[in-house]
C-alpha cells in the first residue's frame, strides 16, 4: 500500500509539472478581470490611481524599475512611504490574498495596460520565488 501510495503521489507531481502553462494571452485576460475585481477601487479603471492617495500603475516609474518589489507589494502588501512619478505616497496596500498564479496574472495585465508595455512575462514560478521584504 505504501509503494502505491508513493508512486501515486511521484505520478500526481510529474503530472503536474507537464501541464501546459497559460499562454501571455491568456495571462493578460485574466489578470484583467483579478484587476477589475481587486484593484480597480482605488488605482482606478486607466490605472492613473489618485495623486497623493493611491498611486498610478499606468506609466508608473515605482513599477518598472523593480518588478520584483511590485511583485511582492501584491504578494505581501505594501506599508510605508514610496515614490512614485515624483510623488510620495504613505499608505497601506493589504494583501488581498490572491495565489502565486492571481499575482501573476495581473502583473502581466498591469504591466501590458494603459500605456505601459513590457518584454517581460511573470509566471506563478517566479511569483514563488519572491520573499518578503
Amino acid at each position: 500500500m505504501k509503494l502505491f501510495l508513493g508512486l501515486y503521489s511521484l505520478f500526481i507531481c510529474l503530472f503536474a509539472t507537464l501541464l501546459p502553462q497559460k499562454s501571455r494571452e491568456e495571462s493578460i485576460a485574466d489578470g484583467a478581470e483579478i484587476y477589475n475585481d481587486f484593484c480597480v477601487q482605488c488605482h482606478l479603471g486607466n490605472g492613473v490611481g489618485v495623486a497623493g492617495v493611491f498611486p498610478p500603475l499606468n506609466k508608473s516609474d515605482y513599477l518598472f524599475e523593480d518588478i520584483n518589489r511590485s511583485i511582492a507589494g501584491i504578494k505581501y502588501g505594501l506599508k510605508g512611504p514610496i515614490e512614485v512619478n515624483g510623488t510620495s505616497y504613505n499608505g497601506v496596500m493589504v494583501n488581498q490574498g490572491l495565489d502565486a498564479q492571481e499575482i501573476a496574472d495581473v502583473m502581466n495585465y498591469i504591466l501590458n495596460s494603459w500605456d505601459n508595455q513590457s518584454e517581460q512575462t511573470v509566471t506563478s514560478d517566479w511569483v514563488e520565488k519572491i520573499e518578503k521584504p
